[in-house]
């Protein structure tokens, strides 16, 4: 009971002294750690991860700023009274006894009422909070990591468009039927031709055996270049998707103020009797595999588009990049379905895992024990999917979009040339006052860029 618990003016010195030793150590290494990484991706030049880096802290600062109020606000709470009814309905488990609360809500239980949410409460919802926080941040980089390793096979893709036979075999010069290059062969029939239908269910079990093809990245690769700088054999495609996906890292790395909302949002359908978590726990399974299959529609209907326009081609397929060919023409709109799709994701992990450190395995929200290890199983293959074959194709087909990325060009290059773009700009605002600058750069001056950036 709590009536029982010592405050610190009848607690040892030595024993408060030494719990907030190890306290202060265990904040500032873990500082000190985080600096530590941030450091070594600058001086890698990692930009795009040490932005991530500096993401995480103010995810950290925001954690922190919630823990004081909560630690602030947590018996004012408790002193917040509220009639007895109140507590007999949306509660997570079965109807309890209010009389047999424990003696810390006393406050309240002394005037025939019960407490909003008891210091007991608050102190749970205080480490979910935290648990859920180091999960997300958990399932973010180990789906990253995930994600890159089964990227690494590209270099060697990357690595043959610079061989004798890869330029033969799409020489420019050589005249060929579209429906016989590989990329049509491999994308084009009569039924993914004249029936939507049928391609989306040929693309959705494709995710699934064959997601990133050899073919593919290399006429993506193709069309990417020729649509931004018409022609650039040196360029890494592999590189600038890796810095693509270090950038985009960012996004997923953060837990943004919708995302905070919806926690609150899960929170209020945990009702007994719903298993609201249970059908919950499908939601990221449909956003992955609807994202996963747009993704290979869109790499279908690119050679089925070919294939109307050009009968004939000469070298490789030449692919052209579009924002029509995504939902919505907003490519981006596919990174916040899968950062959706990672974050309750880990809220379903975290779910179970501040469940079995409170109140044990066998407590009352797994009442249904069956139900908990299917959520858990679900959660497990989500987060397979969503990083060994989901986020590869999107670092892929993502770069389909009209717009090419900051991302480009090296940490040092984007740099350089944004110093030299704003001298550029206060040149001309000092020749031509009256004159508005161009905020769009020409294929003339993307082919400098790119020769630049080629060298770094």
């Amino acid at each position: 009971m709590e009536s029982m618990e010592a405050s610190l003016q009848h607690t040892p010195t030595w024993a408060a002294a030494t719990i907030f030793f190890f306290a202060v150590a265990a904040s500032y290494g873990l500082a000190q750690s985080i600096s530590f990484a941030g450091n070594w991706f600058r001086s890698h030049q990692k930009i795009a991860l040490s932005d991530a880096i500096d993401k995480l802290k103010e995810e950290l600062m925001i954690l922190g700023f919630l823990s004081l109020v909560l630690a602030v606000v947590q018996r004012p709470i408790s002193h917040i009274c509220v009639p007895v009814k109140a507590a007999d309905f949306m509660l997570p488990c079965r109807r309890f006894d209010p009389k047999s609360i424990s003696s810390a809500a006393g406050y309240c239980v002394d005037r025939g009422m019960i407490s909003l949410v008891s210091e007991q409460g608050i102190h749970q919802l205080h480490i979910f909070i935290f648990v859920l926080a180091v999960v997300h941040v958990l399932c973010s980089v180990t789906t990253v990591i995930l994600g890159r390793a089964k990227m690494r096979r590209w270099k060697a893709w990357e690595k043959e468009t610079q061989t004798t036979e890869y330029h033969v075999a799409n020489d420019p010069n050589r005249f060929r039927l579209t429906r016989e290059t590989t990329f049509a062969k491999r994308h084009i029939t009569v039924a993914t031709s004249s029936s939507s239908m049928y391609l989306w269910i040929r693309c959705f079990f494709r995710q699934f055996y064959d997601s990133v093809n050899r073919v593919d990245y290399l006429t993506l690769r193709h069309g990417f270049i020729m649509a931004h700088f018409s022609t650039h054999t040196t360029f890494n495609f592999h590189e600038y998707t890796n810095r693509s996906l270090d950038d985009e890292f960012k996004t997923v790395l953060r837990i943004s103020p919708p995302m905070w909302f919806l926690v609150v949002i899960f929170m209020l359908v945990d009702i007994h009797g719903w298993y609201s978590y249970f059908w919950l726990s499908f939601a990221p399974l449909i956003i992955v595999l609807a994202v996963g299959t747009k993704l290979h529609v869109i790499v279908a209907r690119m050679a089925v588009k070919l294939d109307r326009e050009k009968i004939v081609i000469t070298g490789a397929p030449p692919v052209q990049p579009n924002d029509d060919f995504f939902w919505f023409g907003y490519p981006r709109l596919i990174l916040f379905l899968l950062h959706l799709a990672f974050f309750q994701n880990a809220f379903e992990l975290t779910f179970f895992i501040w469940i079995w450190y409170e109140f044990g395995l066998k407590s009352c929200y797994h009442e249904n024990f069956g139900i908990t290890i299917a959520r858990v199983t679900l959660a497990v293959v989500v987060q397979f999917l969503c990083s060994y074959i989901t986020l590869p194709m999107y670092a892929l087909v993502t770069q389909m979009g009209s717009e090419f990325k900051r991302s480009m060009f090296g940490e040092r290059t984007t740099t350089m040339l944004r110093r030299w773009h704003e001298e550029v700009r206060t040149k001309r605002k000092k020749q031509h006052p009256h004159r508005s600058p161009p905020s769009t750069v020409s294929h003339q001056q993307q082919e400098i860029l790119m020769q630049i950036a080629s060298s770094t």
